[in-house]
């Protein structure tokens, strides 16, 4: 059966973006997490962030019921989470891999930053959800990101608060 929506999918894919694991807690307060290419900042006063969520993921039922969530922005040697927590069935955390700041939504060890986020607004546009949180906590770290475009990893440029 072929894809009706591939050539939309294909441009799409030529823009390139970093790749971040945004994570909550599900109804049994395990951390779950999914990967999202989809996040973009909102406002700085207040501090919003937004992202896309699938509704139709099997984790969307989490996310939509979570208070908080929380978002990593992955590191360029990040790229075994990020196939991880896109690949149906993979969204659980593993011990020890994630910590806490102040909403209880978990972020992962070794991101380039993350954001600890209240839920403010959602949004259902199309097939999707439009998360928008408003930003509680972050933190950022001078490292190379992960970024993705046409369907492949690149490494990103090492970033730093001076550049």
């Amino acid at each position: 059966m072929s894809d009706p929506f591939r050539p939309l999918k294909n441009a799409f894919a030529r823009y390139t973006t970093g790749i971040t694991v945004v994570s909550c807690l599900d109804a049994e307060r395990k951390a779950i997490g999914i990967t999202v290419n989809s996040f973009n900042s909102v406002s700085l006063e207040p501090a919003l962030v937004s992202w896309c969520l699938d509704d139709h993921t099997s984790v969307a039922k989490a996310f939509l019921q979570a208070d908080h969530y929380a978002v990593s922005i992955l590191a360029a040697d990040q790229e075994e989470m990020s196939n991880r927590f896109a690949t149906p069935g993979q969204h659980a955390f593993k011990e020890g891999e994630g910590e806490v700041f102040q909403t209880g939504a978990p972020l992962l060890k070794g991101r380039i930053a993350g954001f600890d986020c209240r839920l403010a607004d959602r949004l259902k546009v199309g097939d999707h959800t439009i998360l928008i949180g408003e930003i509680v906590h972050y933190d950022s770290f001078d490292a190379e990101p992960l970024v993705y475009c046409g369907r492949n990893y690149i490494k990103g440029p090492k970033i730093s608060d001076g550049a």
